[in-house]
């Protein structure tokens, strides 16, 4: 790709994600396994997470995880009820966890600071281990994403949910990295079928609109791959859990604006099917990114190699043909993926 190619930057980055995937499983695990292991014996009570953007959709990913597969009550973070209201919460034996790609915002090391000042245990996921947010928490795990250039998040965001998966199976006592060992692998196969997104690209480069929904570990997919279509291509994109969109922005579904579905193979994918039924009742354009079976019998799809893949890991699988769609349907619309308008790399919200 040339040097001076729209979109040149955010491709590199997608096209990285194997290699940070394999950093992570080989050089990163036994760090937050040590992590983990000693906010354990500590013994937390319940987890507040905190993130903005991509970083949140991560964050919506770890509650399930922690939900799921530790039962431990969870909640996402108002920040401004610190920062903006000055609320001083009592957080004895809650574990905030801050995620975060460049750990720089000022909110969200604001926030955490009271935390930690609220008596939390405070942990930082990040891309910047020498960040502010790093310094404020207790407790940090590096993603090892390295430098991440484009303004789109791609190859952090994949990194984050790695990351997050990992700690959460140190959590437990077990060894997540043989469970997620196939990962990078199967997103080198993902990424060499971006023919097939090109094509899908097609179908939506005039799209005025877009809905995308999944069901459990899928939903935080759903959320991130329509920040995606709007922070590149500038096209309103909603996300809604499938359960959410039954009741009320069903109605909003015609055979013009299209849906993408994203079916997690497993409990998620079984719950979402009622959805889905609906959806091809109303004649919508449906597009499934999921497992084979789930893709037939939709007007498109983009089948991923997931049947031997957990339920819990599959969501750093099914972002990567959705974040190839953002930047495919960008560039056939002449805008650069690289540089969406109005946008900085780090937000400095408060």
């Amino acid at each position: 790709m040339s040097a001076t190619q729209p979109g040149r930057l955010m491709f590199a980055e997608m096209t990285e994600q194997p290699s940070v995937l394999r950093r992570l499983l080989e050089e990163g695990a036994p760090r937050i396994a040590e992590v983990a292991e000693r906010i354990a014996a500590r013994r937390p009570r319940f987890v507040l997470l905190t993130g903005r953007g991509t970083s949140d959709n991560a964050a919506l990913y770890a509650k399930y995880l922690l939900e799921i597969q530790l039962g431990l009550p969870c909640g996402l973070t108002s920040m401004s009820t610190t920062t903006a209201y000055g609320a001083k919460p009592d957080l004895t034996d809650c574990l905030v966890i801050a995620v975060s790609q460049s750990g720089g915002s000022p909110d969200l090391v604001a926030s955490t600071t009271a935390a930690r000042e609220g008596g939390a245990l405070t942990l930082a996921v990040t891309n910047n281990p020498d960040s502010p947010l790093a310094r404020a928490c207790e407790f940090a795990i590096d993603v090892m994403a390295g430098p991440e250039k484009a303004l789109p998040a791609t190859k952090t965001y994949t990194a984050e949910l790695l990351a997050l998966y990992l700690f959460v199976a140190s959590l437990r006592g077990e060894d997540g990295v043989a469970a997620a060992r196939a990962l990078p692998e199967l997103a080198e196969r993902v990424l060499a079928r971006q023919g097939e997104v090109r094509q899908l690209a097609g179908r939506y480069r005039f799209a005025e609109r877009m809905v995308l929904t999944s069901r459990g570990y899928g939903y935080p997919t759903a959320r991130e791959a329509a920040l995606k279509l709007m922070e590149t291509s500038y096209i309103p994109a909603l996300a809604y859990s499938g359960a959410d969109l039954l009741h009320g922005p069903l109605a909003m579904v015609d055979n013009v604006s299209p849906v993408i579905a994203i079916v997690t193979g497993g409990r998620g994918g079984e719950a979402l099917r009622p959805v889905l039924d609906r959806l091809q009742d109303r004649g919508a354009d449906l597009m499934v990114v999921g497992p084979e079976s789930a893709v037939a019998g939709a007007s498109a799809g983009f089948a991923l190699p997931t049947d031997q893949l957990a339920e819990e890991l599959q969501p750093i699988l099914e972002i990567i043909p959705l974040q190839l769609l953002a930047y495919e349907v960008t560039r056939a619309r002449g805008q650069d993926p690289d540089a969406p308008r109005a946008l900085a790399k780090v937000t400095e919200t408060r």
